[in-house]
């Protein structure tokens, strides 16, 4: 363990589990055929659909990270491990994340499979995409403004299913994160391009793993400039959905 970041040895007794290394490795073999195999449908999909500006990797990265990423899933995770021990925690941290990896890329290379043999234009699919992403970032929005509704009752005992629902799904994994997750895959015009998207889509699971891991502490120590940054994101949130609204508009 003398590898192991000094952050995590002080904080909640961290060990990676080596022992999960198979199944990364798995994963990631699965990783890659899935992602190979979508190629040899990009290619066909572009042939059909019309044409959309291919997007940056830093772009990209951001609306994942929006999308999927840590900031959403701090509060329900703390709430949801609430009195759960450390072992616990950290299965329930790593497992949700390989559900939600797993979960996303599945989705993406059904998503382009479906793209292609349906026909469905990009700028359809980035329509209904930035429809459902302005309405969920504007409810959210809404949401931090509403007053208080009292106690929540009593939050039930953490188990082990709750790494697949509700924390992969839907908190880390999103109807309008999997569509924006189509559209870049399927914007991608090479293998290549779709690696980088992988490559991307890992470091945002790897920084939700981190996050869930320093939940509880991010919360004693930022709560306050936490609920500030929502209330930011959540009006970037809304502007983006309207950007991706518009932009399908001009291409259709």
């Amino acid at each position: 363990m003398a590898h192991v970041p000094w952050f995590f040895r002080k904080h909640s007794g961290f060990r990676f589990p080596w022992s999960a290394w198979p199944l990364v490795v798995r994963l990631g073999l699965g990783i890659g055929c899935l992602l190979q195999a979508g190629a040899a449908y990009g290619a066909e999909t572009t042939a059909h659909q019309a044409q959309m500006e291919a997007i940056p990797a830093a772009e990209i990265f951001t609306f994942l990270f929006l999308m999927l990423g840590p900031f959403k899933v701090i509060g329900p995770f703390a709430k949801i491990t609430r009195g759960a021990d450390v072992a616990l925690t950290r299965r329930l941290a790593f497992r949700a994340s390989l559900y939600a990896g797993f979960g996303l890329l599945l989705a993406a290379f059904v998503g382009e499979s479906i793209l292609t043999k349906y026909k469905i234009p990009l700028p359809v699919l980035a329509l209904t995409a930035g429809i459902i992403f302005f309405l969920v970032a504007l409810q959210a929005t809404l949401q931090q403004f509403a007053p208080p509704t009292g106690n929540d009752g009593e939050t039930p005992a953490p188990t082990m299913n709750m790494a697949l629902t509700p924390i992969a799904f839907p908190t880390i994994v999103t109807p309008y994160g999997i569509a924006a997750l189509i559209i870049f895959v399927a914007l991608s015009p090479d293998i290549e391009g779709k690696l980088i998207i992988g490559a991307l889509l890992l470091a945002i699971m790897l920084l939700n793993v981190v996050a869930m891991l320093s939940a509880r502490y991010i919360l004693r120590f930022m709560g306050v400039f936490l609920h500030i940054l929502g209330a930011v994101l959540g009006i970037v949130q809304v502007a983006l959905g309207l950007q991706i609204i518009v932009l399908a508009l001009r291409k259709l």
